[in-house]
């Protein structure tokens, strides 16, 4: 079995961090440990991860960044390096930077783009464009979570910051159903910005495969995915990203345990395996491993 690196992990314990978002939703509303993650995990291949920051309550940012650091200084967890949150229009966001380019852990930063307070247009601010731009100077990339309608936007994004590193997270967001032509822009639409038609978001997907300071992150999808799916559900979706992006430049995320809308992470795990089975030796490689290795940097402690 070829070995998984999983780039975006979430852990969240609710007796130590406020997470807003999470109140009242049955799936989300109690905590998610490392143990329930190695139970998720266990006889999935993944052998390393990477934490993805889960949009706790400001208060809660600094000790978010010195629990997951724990767990990467630990020999008994596979969590190796950290993405944290950070804000680039904050008038203190070179003073964050400053201090937390020391944490030998944090490899990168995300600024959540999908949440309703963040307008169409919110990462083309040149305070936002400068922050993102001096986090390359510094060596960190940026993960890029943002609506399937404003993908423009993060084209114009990367554009304006070549020396820094982008990774897509979940596929741009894309609904499978509606890549694979099994729903169409019009069911139930209601204006939001989630929603895509098929084309224009493979459209925008190319458009930012073909910068070569972009990643794709294969995830997120499968939490979209309705009941009695599988792995051909989501074969369109993916093998468009693994296309647009090529054999260097995709990763695999769990976005555990986000994905239990639509998933156990072993399902969702095995669905990639079996999309990629398609592709060759080489390029399941790149996919699975070998590409966050480099990315993330993971031979280096």
């Amino acid at each position: 079995m070829i070995p998984i690196i999983d780039t975006h992990q979430h852990l969240w314990d609710l007796q130590a961090l406020s997470l807003d978002w999470v109140k009242g939703n049955k799936v989300m509303d109690h905590s998610y440990l490392m143990s329930d993650y190695l139970a998720a995990s266990k006889g999935t291949g993944i052998e390393q991860t990477v934490y993805m920051e889960v949009n706790v309550n400001p208060e809660c940012a600094e000790d978010e960044i010195k629990q997951m650091s724990v767990h990467c200084a630990s020999s008994d967890t596979p969590m190796k390096k950290i993405v944290i949150a950070g804000n680039p229009l904050s008038s203190e966001f070179d003073i964050f930077l400053n201090k937390h380019t020391q944490n030998q852990f944090i490899r990168g930063l995300r600024s959540v783009l999908h949440v309703p307070e963040s307008k169409p247009g919110h990462c083309l601010q040149a305070k936002f464009i400068r922050g993102i731009q001096e986090l390359g100077r510094k060596g960190l990339l940026f993960d890029i979570c943002i609506r399937p309608a404003e993908l423009p936007d993060a084209t114009k994004l990367v554009t304006a910051c070549p020396e820094t590193t982008f990774v897509i997270d979940h596929c741009g967001n894309a609904d499978p159903h509606v890549i694979k032509g099994e729903k169409v822009l019009g069911d139930d639409y209601d204006g939001s910005p989630f929603w895509h038609t098929a084309e224009g978001w493979k459209e925008d997907m190319a458009a930012l495969g073909a910068l070569p300071n972009t990643f794709c992150k294969i995830s997120g999808i499968v939490a979209r995915a309705q009941e009695g799916w599988n792995a051909e559900t989501l074969a369109p979706t993916i093998n468009h990203c693994l296309d647009s992006f090529g054999e260097q430049r995709v990763i695999f995320g769990g976005d555990w345990p986000v994905c239990l809308f639509g998933a156990q992470l072993n399902q969702w795990v095995a669905a990639y395996r079996e999309v990629l089975s398609k592709r060759s030796k080489f390029f399941q490689n790149k996919a699975m491993f070998s590409n966050a290795i480099q990315l993330y940097r993971l031979h280096e402690y």
